[in-house]
């Protein structure tokens, strides 16, 4: 039991009865008890300041509810507080033997989720490849032909759109955010929807998902509308937040990180690959729904809609104890990743 505080009651009664002897002393005119009070004012009242911080860190100390670890909350869950990835808008890619998969952020930029399910099902993006790692910034995935501007070897994009307006933001009225409670520093508002970082300004009415670790965004050209999912990126290093609501974020890798983050860096310009050898070939790429069950990765993330996602955020703010010997009591959402974990039964819903 934590017992720094246990002398803060005894502290207090002393000095309620030093309170009370003052004004006995005041009232009956006792004058040997004045002359003791003046001896005993002058020994505690330096005491005063002290007392008054002992007294306001145990009522800090007592205003902190009991800290359950983010392990020990994740263990507990609840099945209702996972759900399985949506397989019609789960890509799943192969680079060097590993999986990377992705999930499309279906409702804040619909027409280039839809346009990437087609590029996929077509195979585009099977024979693409990583072009650019850019350290602490972003690994990019092009048609190799494309970035090679040779034109008569350039895949053909097939029934995708090769034109679709800017999907920067959506109107944030309605929206089901679940809040932060902390500032956020590039938006008044900010929180998590369908597993994703979002920022928004209500004055505004203006939501849109921020470039944190992980997020995977649709390249685009000098024009805004010039994306169309052809050549997408995924942040592998400290949120460059300056990007948002300049380029269309379309989702989030869930599983794979690792495999895009650890790619030797480009020595070009701005990491670009400066040798064609040196492109990462992307072997396959299929859509979740398409692939044979035996072959689809079983795995489920936490919902963000819950009551154990809050208190997961909540205790990330107070990590405490163990090795920790500060609590920031500061959390954001590019901080924050949502958990994920394998289904032992593929079969079962």
């Amino acid at each position: 039991m934590d017992t720094r505080f246990d002398v803060v009651p005894q502290i207090f009664w002393l000095f309620q009865f030093i309170l009370a002897l003052a004004v006995a002393t005041r009232c009956c005119h006792v004058p040997h008890l004045k002359r003791n009070l003046t001896l005993t004012t002058r020994i505690f009242t330096p005491l005063v300041p002290f007392v008054l911080a002992m007294l306001t860190c145990s009522a800090i100390q007592a205003a902190q509810p009991p800290q359950v670890s983010q392990a020990d909350l994740i263990k507990h869950s609840a099945p209702s507080d996972w759900r399985r990835l949506d397989p019609e808008n789960t890509l799943v890619m192969e680079i060097n033997g590993q999986q990377v998969i992705l999930e499309l952020a279906t409702r804040f930029a619909p027409q280039h989720a839809a346009n990437i399910r087609t590029l996929a099902r077509e195979g585009y993006y099977t024979g693409s490849a990583v072009v650019r790692v850019q350290d602490n910034y972003v690994t990019q995935w092009a048609d190799p032909a494309d970035e090679e501007k040779e034109k008569e070897k350039v895949k053909p994009q097939g029934n995708a759109l090769a034109h679709l307006p800017a999907e920067f933001s959506i109107p944030f009225k309605g929206l089901p955010l679940t809040r932060f409670t902390d500032p956020d520093g590039w938006a008044p508002v900010s929180g998590f929807v369908d597993g994703l970082p979002v920022a928004a300004d209500p004055a505004k009415n203006k939501a849109w998902l921020a470039h944190c670790y992980g997020m995977v965004g649709a390249a685009r050209s000098s024009k805004p509308d010039s994306s169309n999912g052809t050549s997408l990126y995924a942040i592998n290093g400290q949120a460059p937040r300056a990007l948002d609501l300049n380029i269309t974020v379309v989702g989030r890798v869930v599983k794979g990180m690792e495999v895009l983050s650890s790619l030797p860096r480009g020595p070009g310009a701005m990491g670009f690959y400066d040798k064609p050898e040196h492109y990462v070939p992307i072997t396959r790429a299929r859509v979740l729904a398409d692939m044979p069950a035996a072959e689809q990765p079983a795995m489920e993330v936490m919902r963000t809609d819950t009551a154990t996602w809050r208190k997961l955020v909540e205790a990330s703010r107070h990590a405490i104890g163990g090795w920790a010997v500060r609590s920031a009591l500061h959390s954001n959402i590019c901080n924050r990743t949502v958990p994920t974990r394998p289904i032992v039964s593929p079969a079962a819903s």
